[in-house]
């Protein structure tokens, strides 16, 4: 099925994925004096005594921003914040079906982080999370730190959600090939926001890192402060080379585009490897390749592969917690919770099993409930 045409005859017919409706009809002069006004004013002046009263009042608890510039998003890279609209409310669609929460899509014309954390602070108070999205590194890094005061939960879904859904899939991998997160060296190829995020977060013995211009490691002269940072972490190996990079190693994970794992690279590394392409739409490794170079494990990020890596089993179950909990940030205790919890869905992991389906309704109920009693 050619789903590129599938969407756009889809969009011709009824632009647009997600629209507003109402809770309450006016049916009558006394709905509209009741719910506007001048009924409505009996909620304003609670809200104004106490402002934590907009939460029983009004839809912020339940009301998420989706916000991007523009800059990074999908594989199509900086295509500006209207062409970025169609995924934001497709996003916006994903929290609504999956989760129940409303989303709304809001595209920046800048990409100035001090103009785009400014803007954010300012709409702030009619929501109860933003989910950024879609924003190049290391502008997102920056902009994610500066945002964490506002009050309400603020999170880089590329980053995060992405990162507890690798480390979910790795957990249910390695118990299928019998290793150790402690004794596994892992090679991250990309270095954007999705691989420094996983970079932190999962744990393995030895990590090495990957970017365009090959190795990252403590000689190179051109690392901005997020990269630099990955290699002072206590278990990173320098590696001088792309093959002595994977020389040995364990797991490869990719968030780096079409075509950047060769074969050859996969008979470098340790018996039973484990192979996470991650790039959309085009993996790194298509899964037969991997296979026919002896994997004993491949995850894609597309849904027509098996072992579907991707931040929809997590973000949804992550914002309703969040919202239900009424959390003024989404902290790493969340996410490894979030992580663990996903993988313990899968009782008896195996080499085409070591994650939930992206739309088991279950995902979120599970995920938000265990982040609600943390």
């Amino acid at each position: 099925m050619d789903f590129y045409q599938k969407a756009l005859k889809s969009a011709r017919k009824l632009p647009g994925k997600i629209e507003i409706t109402s809770k309450i009809k006016i049916k009558n002069r006394n709905d509209l004096s009741t719910y506007y006004t001048p009924g409505v004013a009996a909620l304003s002046l609670k809200i104004a005594k106490s402002k934590d009263k907009v939460f029983d009042f009004t839809n912020k608890g339940n009301c998420v921003a989706v916000v991007s510039d523009g800059s990074s998003v999908l594989g199509l890279g900086d295509i500006g914040p209207e062409a970025a609209l169609p995924v934001m409310e497709g996003k916006c669609l994903l929290f609504k079906e999956l989760a129940g929460i409303d989303a709304f899509p809001i595209v920046l014309g800048t990409k100035n982080v001090d103009e785009t954390a400014s803007a954010i602070k300012l709409i702030a108070p009619s929501f109860g999370g933003i989910n950024l999205e879609d924003i190049a590194a290391p502008h997102c890094f920056e902009l994610e730190e500066r945002l964490q005061d506002v009050g309400i939960p603020v999170f880089h879904d590329d980053q995060h959600g992405t990162a507890t859904v690798v480390l979910a899939a790795l957990i249910n991998s390695l118990k299928v090939v019998g290793k150790k997160m402690a004794e596994i060296k892992i090679v991250i190829y990309g270095a954007g926001a999705a691989g420094i995020a996983t970079a932190k977060l999962i744990q393995p013995g030895c990590l090495v890192m990957v970017d365009s211009r090959g190795p990252i490691n403590k000689n190179r002269k051109d690392l901005n402060r997020y990269k630099r940072e990955v290699t002072e972490f206590k278990n990173y190996c320098q590696a001088g080379s792309l093959e002595a990079a994977f020389e040995a190693a364990d797991v490869f994970i990719g968030v780096s585009g079409r075509g950047k794992l060769a074969p050859e690279l996969i008979r470098l590394m340790n018996p039973k490897p484990i192979i996470f392409a991650l790039s959309n739409p085009n993996p790194e490794i298509l899964p037969r390749e991997a296979k026919g170079a002896g994997a004993a494990i491949v995850a894609t990020g597309r849904s027509d592969f098996p072992n579907q890596i991707n931040n929809i089993l997590a973000f949804p179950g992550i914002f309703r917690g969040a919202l239900d909990a009424r959390a003024k940030r989404i902290d790493l205790k969340m996410k490894l919770k979030t992580a663990y919890t996903l993988a313990g869905m899968i009782g008896k992991p195996s080499p085409e099993k070591i994650l939930p389906l992206p739309l088991d309704k279950n995902v979120v109920k599970t995920i938000s409930k265990a982040i609600v009693d943390l």
